[in-house]
């Protein structure tokens, strides 16, 4: 889209609708989902871009970190964790090295796809005995001595604690977060440091950047490291002095909160995960999700938030639905890109059985490339990849939230129990049923007059769907009807799921 019609798309719209997100997210303003692509290549990412992600409407992509990092095994395994220890702040990765970064924005910046990286600066590694990269620089962590950088003793907190009390605000700050080696970005020798890494990434046209344990780190030392960072690069179709997307991993517990962070950019909610898994497992009446998103449940407010129902980490702990629960997860990814709260962000994973292992990898330790079924356009499950970003009933979710962005929560219904039921403004409607019977009622969608397609069942194909319609009446009333093991069901005015141009 072009800079003119997405002023032009704005201008036009601007009355019933804010520009203000997209203007910080970067995002193309029919957009509004970031997908976390995780230890995918490069190379694979770009592809997925063209392929996939720019046609489905996709906003934005998170990357891996791709800074070097240290070689870490354990047995036969190189664990996912290892992408979160740098060794220096070179472009290279199993991900690809700095040419292959450079064609990946290149690329899916092109389509319409934004990249935002997962940057790490609040540490280096953990002590290693034997300490190389995987762009073959070394460091001695014996004497915190990273010649890649290059990083020396006095760069470095001290002396070495382990971070252990959250109530301890200083201690959270200057203390090792699991053992990696902690950078003091008060030094301006640092700040220096990172500004430059950060700003390369920028210059190869990253759209934004999640900062990994910002908690970890002073809030001042990070306004002065934000504010130094370019704007970003025109060349990539960016707004002339349009400013890179920042959002930061503030986890809840102890003294340090959102609220120290918040002013200089957004901020990872995890309540929203929490709570999402535990309402749509049974441990929670779906009826009390009318305070989603509220103070009642300890959310931030939603200009701050950015919401997921797992990431890298929780998909690894307790308590948190994942792809592993296939049919509930389904239906929470559907209510958390349904509602309005907080910026969207999806998990795409590899499969695994236990914590430490990392991306499908092949005998060289590569990373192996997904792997699509022609029959069904998802990934295969022999490669490893899960690719919950092909399954159709999430990226039609995704272009459901594309077309009621920024509208608000209207004609909420419920049963007193498990079966709940809202309108976006005039532009969608989605209702779940998690009772253990039928649904069968008839309520308010606040939709125009017309016959809609169910995109959890089916989809548009012609001038008819594939799965269920749903008939809205000139009062904007639908028979709801879902059996007991349909969870959710979801339309909305969008070419998508409205068949009335068709009628």
């Amino acid at each position: 889209m072009s800079l003119l019609v997405w002023l032009s798309f704005c201008s036009l719209i601007g009355g019933a609708f804010s520009c203000e997100a997209y203007i910080k997210t970067n995002l193309l303003a029919d957009r509004s989902v970031i997908v976390q692509m995780f230890e995918w290549k490069w190379a694979d990412i770009a592809a997925e871009c063209e392929n996939f992600l720019g046609p489905m409407k996709y906003g934005a992509v998170q990357t891996s970190p791709a800074t070097e990092n240290v070689i870490v095994r354990v047995g036969e395994e190189r664990p996912w964790y290892e992408r979160y220890q740098p060794i220096s702040y070179k472009l290279t990765t199993r991900s690809g090295d700095e040419a292959a970064f450079l064609d990946m924005t290149t690329r899916c910046n092109k389509v319409g796809v934004r990249i935002y990286v997962d940057v790490v600066f609040n540490h280096m590694t953990q002590k290693h005995e034997e300490c190389v990269g995987t762009g073959g620089s070394t460091a001695n962590t014996s004497i915190n001595s990273f010649p890649g950088v290059p990083y020396t003793d006095e760069h470095f907190h001290h002396p070495e604690c382990d971070m252990v009390d959250l109530d301890n605000a200083t201690e959270v700050r200057v203390c090792q977060l699991s053992k990696l080696m902690d950078l003091n970005q008060t030094i301006p020798y640092v700040q220096q440091k990172i500004i430059d890494y950060l700003n390369n990434l920028i210059d190869l046209g990253a759209a934004g950047i999640r900062v990994d344990a910002a908690k970890h780190m002073y809030p001042d030392d990070l306004n002065v490291i934000y504010k130094s960072l370019h704007n970003l690069n025109t060349a990539h179709g960016f707004r002339k002095n349009s400013r890179p997307y920042i959002y930061q991993e503030v986890s809840k517990g102890g003294v340090v909160t959102y609220n120290e962070y918040k002013d200089m950019g957004d901020i990872t909610e995890f309540t929203a995960g929490n709570e999402v898994s535990q309402f749509f497992s049974g441990l929670k009446p779906l009826k009390n999700l009318s305070s989603y998103g509220t103070e009642g449940l300890d959310m931030m407010p939603s200009e701050n938030a950015v919401v997921f129902v797992d990431n890298h980490d929780t998909q690894r702990a307790s308590g948190i639905l994942t792809y592993k629960n296939e049919t509930i997860y389904k239906a929470a990814l559907a209510f958390l890109l349904a509602h309005p709260y907080g910026q969207a962000r999806i998990t795409s994973s590899f499969s695994f059985t236990s914590f430490d292992q990392g991306p499908p990898a092949n005998a060289d330790e590569t990373i192996k490339s997904p792997v699509m079924d022609a029959t069904n356009n998802l990934c295969t499950e022999a490669s490893g990849w899960v690719c919950e970003h092909r399954w159709s009933t999430v990226y039609r979710m995704v272009k459901f939230r594309n077309e009621v962005f920024k509208t608000q929560i209207v004609n909420w219904w419920d049963n007193d129990n498990n079966q709940i039921a809202f309108s976006l403004g005039n532009k969608g409607f989605i209702a779940f049923n998690l009772e253990g019977s039928v649904m069968n009622i008839t309520l308010q969608t606040g939709l125009p007059v017309g016959t809609y397609c169910d995109i959890r069942s089916g989809e548009v194909q012609g001038t008819t769907c594939s799965g269920k319609t749903v008939a809205v009446s000139s009062t904007g009333q639908a028979l709801i009807t879902l059996a007991a093991d349909e969870l959710y069901l979801a339309i909305h005015v969008g070419t998508d799921s409205s068949l009335q141009t068709f009628l």
